[in-house]
């Protein structure tokens, strides 16, 4: 990939060495870059033009003191009891704004998928498979990419799961 393909996407560099390596280049043409920052689901979805539930939220927490990644559609949130049982863990928590950074190489509200500065574990919840695509960030608060979720969870080399929180 030439430094002009990534610079035209928008995508962060560490990111779109990542497409790169994964012989994903073909997506840099996809990627869409909006002035303003789209820092939570509901900004990227009305920015995109799609529904909540489209958009793949990539969320770090820390199980145990040790950051694991989950990815989640845009309408729902994490029930941190669930996933602290499926990870066997004593104690789960939302990550620091520094973890983060530190773990992924990206800030909060730009986190991708995949493309991270360090191999954590992944878990990934089922209901990003009811959207044909789904909408994840390209490393930016400005930019984000459409992928079909099988292939957006082999990439990111995450675990199917349920950990979405119930609505009672």
């Amino acid at each position: 990939m030439t430094t002009s393909a990534a610079e035209e996407s928008g995508a962060h560099p560490r990111f779109a060495e990542a497409l790169s390596e994964l012989g994903l280049d073909d997506l840099h043409p996809r990627i869409r870059r909006f002035p303003d920052a789209a820092r939570t689901a509901a900004e990227a979805a009305e920015a995109i033009g799609c529904e909540l539930s489209e958009i793949c939220k990539s969320l770090i927490f820390a199980a145990d003191g040790v950051p694991v990644l989950v990815l989640m559609d845009g309408s729902s949130r994490v029930d941190l009891e669930l996933v602290r049982r499926e990870l066997g863990a004593d104690k789960v928590t939302r990550a620091r704004a520094e973890l983060v950074r530190e773990t992924t190489g990206y800030a909060i509200g730009g986190v991708p998928p995949f493309g991270h500065r360090t191999r954590t574990r992944v878990l990934a919840d089922r209901s990003l498979l009811d959207h044909d695509t789904v909408w994840a960030a390209a490393g930016t608060p400005h930019t984000v990419f459409p992928m079909d979720p099988k292939t957006l969870i082999a990439h990111a080399g995450a675990t199917l799961v349920d950990v979405r929180e119930q609505i009672a």
